[in-house]
């Protein structure tokens, strides 16, 4: 019995070996995950059949308690067994792939070990099906209560099921004397050497998970990283700019010899091999990239012949052509080209493929944030346009008062009132105008209110030197000078006073319109800037509006404060970041509320 340990360990070793060797195949590696297909499924008992055969081949010729000839077995005397380690590949079979897999793969190697004759073929043939049909389960089970088949766990189950061969021997091999002298034989050594061959068996397939997990997560890693880099140039949309740096991008983060992205019309960008001849702003011209966009599939070639170019010096052997799609519509191609068609692999297509769906989902956003600019703007614009006739029917009502008194005084004002609109109608059309323009507008709208009310207040300006070009909203100032005269002071006997002071407050502007009229109540104050509040005397919608321009204009990064006492008056504080990043935003506060 001992003298049959050594054999049964060089014969581990060979289907080891060939484990091994089987393992550094593409196709091995595809098939051994944990899901697998009908087609998988009959490659994977096929795999494993094989295994079975190799080992009857291979196998020990036993004949009463004697090894015989260590030789190919392609067939043995009636009298006599093999010792083998055909339950092994078998059992490997049954957990990966289940009952089918295990079943399938034991009635290969069963119905050879019966051919080879010996007094135990029948009862070999039958513990192997056995075998990979109930290692099937027990690993389906296995799988299905969230436990794991580790190598420790299939050398169990290997060497119970060579257990059980043993068992199915003795039941049913005649004459019962001579299956119970071969068990005493073969039976330990056996047993040992199918777990500990299925413990290296296990092993390999083990490390071809891990392995296939590195390369998944370091795949995933580089394709993140050139999301991440790519993103920005993404949001200006598909232009030759953008698609130039995200091409160079490609090439120095990819395997690919050259990087081409394309609109639905034009070649936007070509960076690496052959940019001799595939040159920006062209239409593409190749037949793999119109064949994509006019399918809107993956194209994949290994040959010159089916890149289609019509260059004969062309280098670029291999490509993959991907869609890039927005709401489901082609918007253009990204290409990865290759100068040896074998550095095409699998994992560089499954990259790509990757990440022309990153990109697709990165130009949906950039398409997304550009129609939220779009209908930022407009409601921006909605806004003022809110605002001119606001400020027109004040007018108009102070001009026709003056039209039954001073007819001369009226005229005046009609035309100054004429070349206050003809410049506000230049500024409707801008986001943002200089402070100056903002300030001629408040003189011009308080030199039709003067004229109405001469003495019932004044207005005091404090402008800092250097800030008059600072680009502000339109019609920022001006209503709420408005709102100070038409509701600061009614009915007041007490002269009225309103002071507009504008200066910088480190990255800030501060902009303050103050009055010392009858101020505001408090309930009325927490309402003002969050929303529409009606007034006897107007819409409501002056200070509302303001806030939210500011809001829109500058993202949150601007200040609005409204302060008031009653009996004391009104001030309105305003922060506009005089750059683009703005300032701290606590200090911000601070300064609003100082």
């Amino acid at each position: 019995m001992l003298d049959l340990v050594p054999i049964m360990l060089e014969k581990v070793g060979i289907i080891v070996i060939v484990a091994f060797l089987i393992s550094k195949m593409n196709s091995f590696r595809q098939i051994i995950h944990p899901d697998h297909n009908l087609n998988e499924q009959l490659k994977l008992f096929l795999l494993f059949g094989m295994f079975g055969i190799i080992s009857n081949y291979t196998g020990i010729e036993v004949y009463h308690s004697m090894v015989e000839e260590n030789r190919w077995l392609s067939a043995i005397g009636e009298d006599s067994a093999i010792a083998n380690t055909r339950v092994m590949g078998v059992v490997i079979g049954g957990l990966l792939g289940g009952p089918v897999v295990g079943g399938g793969a034991g009635l290969i190697a069963g119905i050879h070990r019966y051919t080879l004759g010996g007094f135990t073929a029948f009862s070999c043939a039958l513990s192997t099906i056995l075998a990979g049909i109930l290692a099937g389960y027990i690993g389906n089970r296995r799988k299905r209560s969230g436990g794991q088949i580790t190598p420790l766990f299939a050398a169990g189950i290997g060497m119970s099921l060579e257990a059980l061969q043993m068992v199915i021997i003795l039941a049913t091999a005649k004459p019962l004397e001579h299956a119970w002298s071969l068990v005493q034989f073969i039976g330990l050594p056996m047993i040992t050497m199918n777990g500990f061959g299925t413990l290296l068996f296990m092993l390999i397939v083990q490390s071809i998970k891990r392995d296939g997990e590195i390369a998944r997560a370091n795949q995933t890693n580089q394709a993140f990283l050139i999301a991440d880099q790519t993103l920005p140039h993404f949001r200006q949309g598909l232009n030759t700019q953008s698609c130039k740096e995200i091409s160079k991008i490609m090439l120095n983060l990819t395997d690919a010899d050259a990087v081409s992205i394309t609109d639905e019309h034009l070649v936007l960008a070509h960076l690496g091999a052959a940019s001799d001849h595939h040159k920006p702003g062209v239409k593409p011209s190749t037949g793999l990239t119109k064949k994509v966009l006019e399918s809107g599939y993956v194209s994949i070639a290994k040959s010159k012949e089916e890149i289609e170019c019509r260059h004969k010096d062309c280098p670029l052997v291999a490509a993959i052509v991907l869609p890039l799609k927005v709401k489901g519509e082609i918007s253009g191609t990204l290409k990865l080209y290759y100068t040896k068609p074998d550095k095409l692999d699998r994992v560089q297509q499954q990259l790509a493929e990757g990440l022309a769906n990153l990109f697709s989902t990165q130009l949906e956003l950039a398409e997304a944030e550009r129609q939220a600019r779009l209908l930022k703007d407009a409601e921006i614009k909605a806004l003022q346009a809110q605002i001119h006739p606001h400020f027109l029917f004040n007018s108009l009502n102070t001009i026709s008062a003056l039209c039954r008194t001073d007819p001369d005084k009226a005229r005046k004002l009609l035309l100054e009132l004429s070349l206050f609109f003809r410049g506000n109608l230049q500024g409707a059309r801008q986001l943002l105008i200089p402070l100056e323009k903002e300030l001629e507008n408040v003189k011009a709208y308080l030199s039709l209110e003067q004229t109405r009310f001469p003495h019932k207040y004044e207005v005091n300006f404090d402008i800092e030197n250097g800030l008059e070009n600072v680009l502000i909203p339109p019609f920022l100032l001006q209503p709420l000078v408005e709102n100070a005269i038409h509701y600061a002071f009614p009915q007041r006997k007490q002269f009225g006073k309103i002071n507009i002071q504008v200066c910088s407050h480190g990255n800030y502007m501060r902009m303050i319109v103050a009055d010392n009229g009858q101020g505001i109540v408090e309930e009325r104050l927490k309402s003002l800037s969050k929303q529409v509040v009606p007034s006897a005397g107007g819409n409501g919608t002056a200070i509302f509006n303001i806030s939210e321009r500011l809001k829109g204009i500058y993202n949150n990064q601007a200040h609005f404060k409204v302060d008031s006492k009653v009996g004391e008056g009104t001030t309105v504080n305003i922060l506009i970041p005089l750059e683009s990043k703005g300032g701290d935003e606590q200090d911000a506060t601070s300064l609003c509320s100082g």
